[in-house]
């Protein structure tokens, strides 16, 4: 492709959001991503449903500057972080220090210490990553992308690694800390009652591109039982070409 095809832009200030316009992406011959259209305003959290090998994540990676794209415009603020299903904490290395990975300064070191406290972790920063819980790695994890100050949050499946009540754990602080920094939000996941908990717009991957663009309606905090929450639920599944199973809700 040649270099007028291609456009990253960096915004210069995160209230710019996040934008992609008829970006594609093809892999040994395979367009995975076909003119995907999507934008992320400032504060907006949205998650982005699809079948496994939809390109959910190569989208996300796109977004995040770890991946190139073959044609179309993705517009990015400067400041962008990620947040991966496996927490990848450097083991030589205490929990303080993981989070102010590649920080200077002399203030780093509180900066730190406040977003571990933000995730519930404070007094953990001489700990080493190999004596922490699944959740609080995770949690490590995520103050390491809040210290930054994102203008972009970029969360691949972070909880899927996670037993059943950590996970719901997690849900909730990530969606109060979004809601408290205010940075665009992309979460990719396979769970439809995780998009609807978190996200104000679920986006579903379809063909290589945004099929759906749906609103959440329920006001936080969310839970699995509010009235039309199970009618969403199977909107969703629908586009995904799921039946949802006899005696669910």
């Amino acid at each position: 492709m040649s270099a007028q095809e291609i456009h990253l832009v960096d915004a210069d200030a995160q209230s710019e959001g996040a934008h992609v316009d008829g970006v594609t992406k093809s892999f040994d011959g395979r367009r995975v991503l076909d003119g995907v259209r999507l934008d992320v305003a400032p504060g907006e959290f949205v998650a982005l449903l699809g079948a496994s090998g939809s390109g959910k994540t190569t989208l996300l990676r796109i977004l995040a500057g770890l991946e190139d794209h073959d044609e179309g415009t993705v517009s990015t603020p400067r400041e962008r972080t990620v947040v991966f299903q496996e927490p990848r904490l450097v083991a030589a290395k205490r929990v303080l220090d993981n989070v102010r990975l590649g920080l200077r300064g002399r203030e780093s070191a509180a900066a730190a210490s406040a977003a571990l406290a933000e995730v519930g972790l404070a007094g953990r920063e001489r700990a080493w990553p190999t004596t922490l819980s699944g959740g609080e790695a995770q949690r490590v994890a995520l103050a390491r992308a809040l210290v930054r100050r994102p203008g972009l949050l970029l969360l691949d499946e972070p909880f899927a690694a996670l037993d059943a009540l950590t996970r719901m754990r997690m849900q909730a602080l990530v969606a109060q800390l979004v809601r408290a920094h205010r940075p665009a939000a992309l979460l990719v996941t396979h769970d439809v009652d995780e998009a609807i908990l978190l996200a104000d717009r679920v986006a579903v991957l379809q063909e290589g591109r945004i099929g759906a663009l749906v609103p959440v309606p329920f006001p936080r905090p969310r839970r699995r039982g509010v009235p039309g929450f199970g009618d969403l639920r199977r909107t969703l599944l629908a586009e995904l070409g799921v039946q949802e199973a006899i005696g669910e809700e």
